[in-house]
This record gives C-alpha cells, structure tokens and sequence, in this order.
C-alpha cells in the first residue's frame, strides 16, 4: 500500500503520542501548526513516490518479499539500489530541504546487517524478527524515527558508569514475554509524527555495557515514552519563504519504564553486533547525507542565480560573481560524486544486501560537513547584504513606505523589487536564520561528528598498499624474480638489516 502525503497525515490521527512543543502539550499531531512544516516535509516523499515520472527512483522492489516498496523503506541490494537511493534523496531534499523519512532506510540496512551477524555468533532469532518487522512497516507505509543519540552524560565516561544511568536507554528489567527499557534519546528528528521508534545504540559497548546494547521498535504512543520537541521549520512567520511551509522538529524522547515484547526486539545484549551496527547505520547514513545535502545545495545554487539577476549583474562578465558561483557547485557536486564512488564501489553483505563504500561515503559526508559554511558564504557573497538587512514582510503592504522602498529596492529593471526581495528572503530563510542555522547543524553532526568520519576513513583506507607502492617505485631490495625484501626497521627484522648467519661448527 502506497500512501499519499494526505493518508500519511491522516494516519497520525490513528495514534495518540504523549508530545509537548514549547512548553504546551499538543492534542493532535496532525492538527498542530507548530509541526506542520514537518509533516509536509516528510509528506514529500510520500507524493514523490505516487509520481510516474518519479516511479523509478522513489520505488524499488523488495527482493526478500517480491513486494513493491517506497524507496525510503527498501533494502540496497546492487549498486543500482545505492545510486537510485541517492538521486532519490536529492530529489526529495531539493523540494523539502531535509525530508528526514531516509533515516528509516538506512537504519533498515543496518539492522538488516548486524541482526544476520548475531544470529549467526550467538543462534539467536534476531534476523527473522526483524524482516518480519520491515515487511509490516513496507506494507503499512510508515515512518520510523530513528532514536540513536542518547543524552550521554558525561562524556568522558562508559554508558555503564554514568552517574545516572537514564542518559543512555537500557535494559531495566528482561521478563518472559519481552523487556523494559527506560533512558533517553537527546536527539531525533521529527519525532513528534512518526509511526514509530526504532531505538538503536548510538556508540561501540564493552560486555559491562551489556544492558546499553539495546535495538527495538516501540510505537510513538506506547506507554511510558514522552517527546519533548521543537517546532518544525518557522511556521507562521512572514519572512519564512521556505521553512513556513518545510521544516523538521527534532524531539528528545523519554522512555520511562517501556515494555518491548520480545517480537520487537532486534538486539538485546550483544555488544559486538551492536558496534557493528552503530558502524554500519553510520556509513548507510553518511552516504544518505550526502544525498539530502546535495538537494539542499541545489536550492542554494538556484537562489544564488536568481539573486545574482535580480542584482542586475552577469557571471559572464563579472568574473568575482561566476568564481563564486563555480565554487558553489565545485562543493556540492564534489562531495555529491563521493556519494557516486561509494555506490558504484559497494561491497556485498553476508545478509545479502549492499554496504557503500565506507571510505568515499565518510569522505562524502566529511566533506559536506566542514564545507557547508563555504556554502553559506558563496550564497551569501552573490547575494548580498540585502539577505540580512531587508525590513519585515509587513513594510510590503505599509501605504506609507511600501511605495518608496519599492522603488529604491529594485535592481534589474525588468526584475520587479517584489521579486528581488522575495529571493532574499528566501536566501536569509536558507542561511541565515535559526533555520539556516540547523541546516549547518545538521550537516556538521548529523551522522556523527568530523571526528567519527576521520576515524572511518582512516580505519579502511588501505594505506599499506600505498606503501607498498612507494617501496616497489624505490627498488628496496627487489630480486631479479620480483619477490622484495624490505629493509626497513621492524619489517624483517628489529633493525632494518639481515641477522648475520651463524658460522658453521668445525668438523
């Protein structure tokens, strides 16, 4: 069943999430303007997928079900799967700015991953139940929302010897028919109007961390969890071109004393599988990131032209504004293209489905990451101070300034003022506002911080085989049949030469 954005919302009435949003407890989810924003971002990808002319990238077929599914809740399977997941991204991100719904992807490639892994180390039944699950959830059409970052306390200590061990949600209590789990998760976007939580660890655990190496589904409304969340986007706000109408909260979600049965648990224990699986969600959601980035880029790109016309000025022949502008699209399209690598360079998964490549998708997102305020800049460098420095909406329809700043805010004399300051709000909406703000805040952290993604990549770039390289090109010790004899301390012996031999005995 594929639902419309218009089902999508109406759904949410069919659920009865405990939510408070600035400081008030919302009656209806579907009803509330505060969360509007959010619901229309994710009801893109819901529309996108009842497109014909989108068909081939919003939907895929499931191979473990034979079933036709959304993109956003399908396994990869061959590097087809990855490149079509990433155009797919893009695409709804160009029209939302962050349509959040591909997190439920990538934690399905995760969990699909490390639950085949612990069957098999510990005979459990983990992977079974799991498939079951995302069946339902593909059937259904829902959304998950991915809790995965805890509160974590104190950071300089191990979630088993934090002071108050609600920072990271655990296991309380292990009954006959499930468990219960209690704990937070600080950060989880768009909690307040999706279908259901997959809870999923958010770090690598020691045995003493067992009770912490937790994955499980818990719907939005079961008893005991309580989400305390932002608004989405800037609704009802003038000046709000874009994030009035798309936007994404993000909630810290409680779970206090939550019973799981034991259908719904994907891991439970099992500290090894649960790094792997916070490694491998990690990596399907970097190259995600990479993606949804590049939609965000291209609306950049676009509002930089239009100002750049509205201005009056040419980037033919002002060659400061075309630099930017080259700029620009050089970062998007740059880290856009390790999205492409990690695809087309996949690896098959002992569970069947496909991993990215963990290098060109950690360089995809590092690069984004640290240079989405390069992209700020270029917009803000061709667009101008005007972004910034432009009165509210409410001077438009004022009788005693409308007239006068009509006519001295103009560029382009065939650009009307009306639509030259509509394009720097939407610039100011994208960049420079709250909004604009998350939109960096999310790039740097999202998926992990800087330094996750610098331990990845240097965790599977094959530096050896560069210096095996170099010794070839510098002749260490090559024999005439090619075999190479290094030279170097520790590599053949503890002090870079050959022991002498032992003198033969005297007969």
């Amino acid at each position: 069943m594929f639902m419309s954005s218009a089902d999508y919302r109406e759904s949410l009435r069919g659920y009865s999430p405990r939510v408070f949003v600035n400081g008030r407890q919302v009656e209806s989810v579907a009803d509330e303007p505060l969360l509007a924003p959010g619901i229309a971002g994710v009801g893109v990808t819901y529309d996108f997928a009842l497109k014909p002319e989108h068909a081939a990238l919003m939907t895929a077929r499931q191979g473990t079900s034979g079933k036709t599914v959304n993109r956003m809740l399908h396994l990869d399977e061959s590097s087809t799967d990855l490149l079509y997941k990433l155009e797919a991204v893009r695409l709804v991100c160009q029209e939302s700015g962050c349509a959040v719904r591909y997190l439920t992807h990538d934690a399905f490639n995760g969990i699909f991953q490390a639950t085949k892994r612990a069957d098999a180390a510990h005979g459990t039944k983990y992977h079974e139940r799991f498939a079951a699950y995302m069946h339902e959830v593909q059937d259904k059409d829902l959304t998950l929302g991915i809790a995965m970052t805890d509160a974590k306390g104190d950071r300089s200590r191990r979630p088993g010897r934090q002071d108050n061990p609600d920072v990271y949600v655990h296991i309380k209590e292990r009954r006959k028919d499930g468990i219960v789990i209690r704990g937070t998760k600080a950060i989880v976007t768009g909690a307040p109007y999706m279908h259901e939580f997959l809870v999923m660890p958010c770090r690598t655990m020691t045995p003493e961390d067992a009770d912490f190496a937790i994955c499980c589904a818990v719907p939005v409304d079961a008893e005991g969890v309580t989400i305390v969340a932002k608004p989405a986007g800037r609704p009802g706000e003038a000046s709000a071109k874009f994030s009035a109408k798309y936007g994404q909260s993000v909630g810290v979600v409680i779970f206090d004393d939550v019973f799981v049965p034991h259908e719904r648990v994907f891991m439970a224990g099992e500290t090894e599988e649960a790094g792997y699986l916070t490694t491998s969600y990690a990596t399907h959601h970097r190259h995600s990131c990479i993606g949804a980035r590049a939609g965000f880029g291209d609306l950049l790109i676009g509002a930089g032209a239009l100002m750049i016309q509205a201005n009056g000025l040419d980037p033919d022949r002002h060659a400061h504004i075309r630099e930017a502008m080259v700029d620009l699209i050089k970062i998007v399209e740059g880290f856009f293209a390790c999205g492409v690598a990690a695809s087309v360079n996949c690896m098959k998964d002992p569970a069947g489905s496909v991993m990215p490549d963990a290098v060109f998708a950690n360089i995809g997102k590092l690069l984004l990451a640290t240079q989405i305020y390069d992209m700020h800049r270029l917009a803000h460098h061709v667009s101008g101070g005007l972004v910034v420095a432009l009165p509210g909406p409410d001077e438009d329809h004022n009788p005693e300034t409308a007239g006068s700043l009509s006519a001295v805010l103009a560029g382009r004399p065939d650009v009307p003022a009306a639509q030259r300051i509509e394009i720097a709000r939407l610039v100011e909406d994208l960049t420079a506002s709250h909004q604009g703000g998350w939109y960096s805040l999310i790039s740097l952290h999202g998926g992990g911080s800087p330094e996750a993604m610098k331990r990845e990549i240097w965790r599977n770039y094959p530096v050896m085989e560069k210096v095996e390289l170099v010794e070839r090109l510098l002749d260490r010790g090559v024999l005439d049949e090619g075999q190479r004899v290094s030279k170097q301390p520790g590599r053949c012996c503890a002090t870079g030469c050959e022991v002498p031999s032992l003198p033969e005995a005297a007969e």
